[in-house]
């Protein structure tokens, strides 16, 4: 497959902010944004020393290069670390954390992708059956995390047409290299089948949720059978997987111009600090950042401190 003789840009960037940025050096900074020239996209540029994200999960792809210090994710097999010019790659709804590998944290560029954009590439320019997806999670390729890099870098500038143009390039690697078709679901257990009626009663019910024992009541089931029903499906526990749920759907809120504290209440929160906690976890912003970048003009360069309790 040829996907063109293209660059990403210098092979060493140390993951400082964007030009014309405000940004404390050794600190922790960040910048997660959608660029209205690449939809289905978005965008997180970031530096993270005591930030840990706790387990979530995405319902698209996550694709990211290392620029400076070591990244550890934790999946369900286990953990992966890559660092200065390694890639990760994640399939959509897979559970993860991310944390620190070394005391100076690390800064990364991290796309995500939506599973339409991917598939669309995927179309044109494999011969992949099924739903294509990472056959890995961890590479060490610094020319794909430069052009990952220069995806960023471009957008950043406002220049579509090579932002375009190296994301789909980069996307396209990264499936000839590291692709596979996502495997095939197993046919779903009674276990399998509780689980995911509970995760529909969450989902109907998520600003007011019954407790464990009610919920497993209403499904005819045992609290314990609930609980390892639904960590077998979904990878974490009914708690767990309700807050990064809530998350998600604050960030639609958000996209729409909702404000932070009523978004809150929406989705469940007890009030805007409780929702500034778990979404700046979570994303690796506060919300009311994540909101006024959606608002932003294209290409306006603006980072955020991503300390606990910082203004959102």
């Amino acid at each position: 497959m040829d996907t063109g003789d293209v660059d990403g840009g210098a092979a060493d960037d140390r993951g400082g902010p964007a030009s014309g940025a405000a940004g404390g050096r050794g600190g922790e900074w960040a910048r997660h944004w959608h660029y209205a020239a690449l939809p289905g996209l978005d965008l997180l540029r970031a530096r993270y020393v005591r930030h840990s994200f706790p387990r979530h999960s995405h319902d698209g792809y996550v694709v990211g290069t290392v620029t400076s210090g070591i990244e550890e994710v934790g999946l369900p097999e286990g953990a992966v670390r890559s660092g200065h010019g390694g890639v990760i790659m994640i399939n959509p709804e897979v559970p993860h954390t991310a944390r620190a590998g070394v005391p100076g944290g690390w800064a990364y560029a991290t796309l995500y992708p939506s599973a339409g954009l991917v598939a669309e590439i995927a179309a044109e320019t494999t011969t992949l059956r099924g739903t294509a997806g990472f056959a890995e999670t961890v590479a060490d390729d610094p020319h794909l995390g430069r052009l990952i890099l220069g995806v960023h870098r471009a957008a950043e500038a406002g220049d579509a047409l090579t932002a375009d143009s190296l994301l789909r390039i980069s996307v396209a690697r990264l499936l000839c290299r590291y692709g596979g078709p996502l495997p095939v679901r197993p046919p779903r257990t009674a276990g399998a089948a509780i689980a995911a009626r509970a995760k529909a009663v969450l989902e109907e019910r998520m600003a007011r949720p019954p407790s464990l024992a009610k919920l497993a009541q209403e499904l005819g089931t045992g609290p314990f059978a609930l609980l390892r029903a639904f960590k077998d499906t979904y990878g974490m526990p009914p708690h767990t997987w309700l807050t990064d749920a809530r998350v998600r759907r604050a960030r639609r809120l958000l996209e729409a111009g909702g404000a932070p504290a009523e978004t809150a209440l929406a989705v469940g929160f007890t009030d805007q600090p409780h929702l500034n906690r778990h979404f700046t976890r979570i994303v690796g912003v506060p919300p009311g950042a994540y909101r006024r970048e959606r608002a932003a003009r294209p290409g306006g360069a603006r980072t955020y401190k991503t300390a606990e309790g910082a203004a959102s």
